[in-house]
C-alpha cells in the first residue's frame, strides 16, 4: 500500500467466510470510532488512528485470520470511477496461458520459470516474452483452443465484479501481456468494452515462435489505459486498474485506485489495495 501521512483513516476488513465475529476481533485492535457492516463477511472501521506500528499489527493479525485489510482515506464509492482496466493472466483468470500452452510441448517448467522471474520484476518483460514464445515454435495452433477449453478459468469473484461495475456504468478494458487468442474470446464472452494483447504468429496451423507487431509490455499497458481514458474523455484518476505482476505496475501507477490481486510482493507493496483472500468482487465491497 502507498504510504500516507494522514493520521485518521478507514479500515475495511473482509474475508470469504467466518462471519462478523472474526472481523470484530481484528477491528478491536484498531479501536475504531464506528463499525459499519458491509455484508456478512466485511466490516468497515471508521476514523481509526493510523500509525505504521498499528497497521503492521493489524495486517499480521488479518493475515493469520485470512482476512484482507485495506486502509483508505474517507469512504470511496464506485460511482467515482468510469473505467476498470484488468490484467488477464493470474488476475481476471487463474492461469498463465503461456505456461499452459508450453505444457502442451512438455516445456512448462522452463517457461514457467521465466514467467515467474518476469512477474517478480527480475527480468525485463519484452525479453521474457520473446524467450518464452520462441520455445513454442512448431506447436500445433490447436493447442491454444485446448488451453482455452480445458484450463482457462475465471478468477473467484470475476463475474460478480464485472456485473457490479457494469451496473454502475463503468467501461471495461482487458489489457494483457498475454495473447489475443484468449483476450478476444474473453472480451466476447464477458461483454467487455476494450481489449489489447499480443498476437501469436501462426503459419500453416503452427506457432512460429514469434509475435506479430510490437510487444504489449508494461509501458504499452500504461499507454493503453491512457488511450482508452482519452477516448472516453476521462482522466486516469477515474480508472480502477487491477493486476498481479511487475509488468502491471506502470498502468497501476496512473490509476485512481490500483488493486493487487493475489499478487507478487513487489506489486502488493505499491498498490492502493491488496486482495489476497477474497475474490475480485472484493473491490465492490471497498467501494460500497
Amino acid at each position: 500500500m502507498k504510504n500516507t501521512a494522514h493520521t485518521t483513516m478507514n479500515l475495511t476488513l473482509q474475508g470469504l467466510d467466518g462471519g462478523i465475529a472474526r472481523l470484530e476481533r481484528i477491528a478491536a485492535l484498531a479501536g475504531p470510532a464506528r463499525l459499519t457492516p458491509l455484508g456478512a463477511n466485511a466490516l468497515r472501521c471508521e476514523n481509526i488512528s493510523y500509525s505504521a506500528g498499528l497497521r503492521q499489527t493489524i495486517e499480521v493479525a488479518a493475515q493469520a485470520a485470512q482476512l484482507d485489510a485495506t486502509y483508505m482515506m474517507g469512504v470511496r464509492r464506485l460511482d467515482e470511477f468510469k473505467l476498470v482496466a484488468m490484467d488477464m493472466d493470474s488476475t481476471l483468470i487463474t492461469i498463465e496461458c503461456i505456461d499452459e500452452i508450453a505444457d502442451m510441448q512438455g516445456l512448462k517448467p522452463q517457461v514457467a520459470e521465466i514467467t515467474e522471474a518476469a512477474m517478480r520484476g527480475e527480468l525485463e518483460f519484452s525479453e521474457s516474452l520473446t524467450r518464452r514464445v520462441a520455445l513454442l515454435a512448431g506447436l500445433d495452433a490447436a493447442a491454444l483452443e485446448r488451453v482455452y477449453a480445458e484450463r482457462l478459468r475465471l478468477s473467484p469473484g470475476a463475474e460478480n465484479m464485472l456485473a457490479g461495475v457494469k451496473a454502475a456504468g463503468l467501461k471495461t478494458l482487458l489489457v494483457s501481456g498475454g495473447f489475443t487468442f484468449f483476450t478476444d474470446r474473453l472480451k466476447e464472452r464477458l461483454g467487455l468494452d476494450y481489449s489489447h494483447a499480443n498476437e501469436l504468429e501462426i503459419v500453416d496451423g503452427k506457432l512460429t515462435g514469434r509475435v506479430v507487431g510490437g510487444i504489449v509490455d508494461a509501458e504499452e499497458k500504461k499507454r493503453t489505459v491512457e488511450r482508452v481514458c482519452a477516448e472516453l474523455g476521462i482522466h486516469p484518476s477515474q480508472a480502477i486498474v487491477m493486476g498481479d505482476g511487475a509488468n502491471d505496475l506502470r498502468m497501476m501507477s496512473i490509476a485512481g485506485l490500483s488493486v493487487a490481486f493475489r499478487a507478487k510482493p513487489v506489486v502488493r507493496d505499491q498498490a492502493d489495495v491488496a486482495l489476497n483472500f477474497v475474490g475480485l468482487d472484493g473491490v465492490l465491497t471497498l467501494l460500497a
